[in-house]
């Protein structure tokens, strides 16, 4: 139904990567409990702040919300990320 990565850049900092949510199963709490788990996994590994790229677009508004609902607030690029006016950039202590 969800798919998510965690990506360490190093060993405190980690990325949230390629989370998906089946169009079926949206608005059902999956995307909400993949992002619980990939929290979860990052607190079980010492990540004490995770980060993540998403598209600034008018379809990610939802995944946008999702994030922010969960601690996320906007920041500058991280790790190799440039500025690029197509993303918006989200972070959170773990």
């Amino acid at each position: 139904m969800a798919v998510g990565a965690l990506k360490r850049l190093s060993a405190s900092h980690g990325e949230v990567k390629s989370m998906r949510t089946a169009a079926a199963a949206r608005r059902r709490g999956v995307g909400v409990a993949m992002l619980q788990h990939i929290i979860t996994a990052a607190r079980d590994r010492g990540i004490t702040k995770l980060s993540l790229e998403t598209g600034s677009w008018p379809f990610f508004r939802p995944a946008v919300a999702l994030y922010k609902r969960h601690g996320f607030v906007e920041c500058p690029p991280f790790g190799d990320y440039m500025l690029d006016p197509s993303s918006i950039f989200l972070t959170r202590e773990v």
